[in-house]
């Protein structure tokens, strides 16, 4: 009979605890600000949108491959992740040991960081000037641009849905939001 109980609690409690990792990794979609699965979607029209398409280990870390149709006639890819300090951070598997960070999700209001520290025309300072626990908007300058510095332009992305853009319909985790 004891065995019988003791068999019974470790199965019961195997069972909560995979409960509660399969309940984990449905929350982390709605928990990001930038939702990153193959397959997530988000979609203007057949001419213009992003896809993550594929995986890929750049520096033996995990990088989700974004295609993106612009107008309907120039593609563009691009190497996102989200690291362990909760940035969105860029890179490319030809040029792997060269960051670009997009965003830093923990950062608060008015915190500022720069997108490469490079100090070169590429580099710019980015500046949280919104954030809620659904939206953050990130201000970028590119201050070492001799023709951009001070035309600062603004990225948002919403929490569970990515960025902040007029979709006709976003796909995460293979739920269709309408726009």
């Amino acid at each position: 009979m004891k065995k019988i109980s003791t068999s019974l609690i470790l199965v019961l409690a195997s069972l909560i605890v995979l409960s509660c990792q399969k309940n984990k990794g449905q929350n982390l979609a709605a928990d990001s600000f930038l939702p990153m699965k193959i397959g997530n979607l988000w979609y203007m029209n057949d001419q213009s949108y992003t896809e993550i398409k594929d995986t890929v280990r750049i520096n033996k870390k995990l990088f989700y491959k974004f295609y993106s149709l612009v107008g309907g006639d120039a593609g563009s890819v691009v190497y996102l992740r989200i690291d362990e300090q909760n940035r969105l951070v860029e890179s490319y598997p030809d040029t792997p040991d060269k960051t670009y960070i997009r965003a830093d999700f923990n950062a608060k209001i008015g915190d500022k960081f720069f997108t490469t520290g490079e100090k070169n025309e590429n580099d710019n300072e980015v500046t949280v000037v919104q954030k809620s626990d659904k939206e953050i908007t990130f201000s970028f300058d590119p201050v070492y641009h001799p023709n951009l510095k001070g035309h600062p332009y603004e990225v948002k992305y919403i929490k569970g849905r990515g960025w902040a853009e007029k979709y006709q319909k976003i796909k995460i985790d293979g739920v269709v939001y309408k726009g």
